[in-house]
């Protein structure tokens, strides 16, 4: 094998190892969001390109440079395709938060900011500590925006923040 074969199966073997495992990420993403036809037809791009590199890679005089090349395109499909997955898999998420003291202006700025919240009545520990038990449902791309603002308000507060599965009604931005 001559060293520009040699090279260009390297990068063969990167690049496809990239997009394989990319699309492995997505599949099993969309596998958990309840995707199954999308992630079955990502599946099977995804095992045909990666019988075909594997084979290649397997017949070829297998180097050192073949397992790093397969190995980096590992690495970065696996970097890539959760960037892919955090960018086009859109979340709900169930922001649970329990204020320090009930005060109707944290709840107020937060409807403000354009959040939808179900405010209840809680007691802390100490049964004289009256809180709020503020539940917010948003997109997880604005969760960020919503975890600065609540430190913001109540520095406090207890967060606690979940994945949704289903969400009916309400009020989501």
């Amino acid at each position: 094998m001559t060293i520009t074969t040699l090279i260009l199966l390297c990068f063969k073997i990167f690049f496809c190892r990239i997009l394989d495992v990319t699309l492995g990420t997505v599949r099993q993403v969309l596998t958990i969001k309840e995707q199954p036809v999308v992630a079955s037809l990502i599946g099977f791009c995804e095992v045909t390109i990666w019988y075909l590199v594997v084979r290649e890679a397997i017949n070829s005089d297998a180097s050192i440079y073949t397992a790093l090349s397969y190995a980096a395109g590992f690495a970065t499909g696996s970097f890539l395709g959760g960037i892919i997955a955090k960018r086009f898999v859109k979340v709900k998420i169930c922001t649970q938060v329990v204020t320090s003291e009930r005060d109707n202006s944290i709840v107020e700025t937060i409807q403000t900011a354009g959040f939808g919240v179900s405010v209840v009545n809680v007691n802390g520990s100490k049964f004289a500590e009256e809180k709020y038990l503020l539940i917010i449902e948003t997109n997880g791309s604005r969760l960020k925006e919503l975890k600065a603002l609540i430190n913001r308000l109540d520095e406090k507060a207890f967060i606690f923040v979940q994945e949704s599965k289903h969400v009916v009604n309400g009020f989501i931005k």
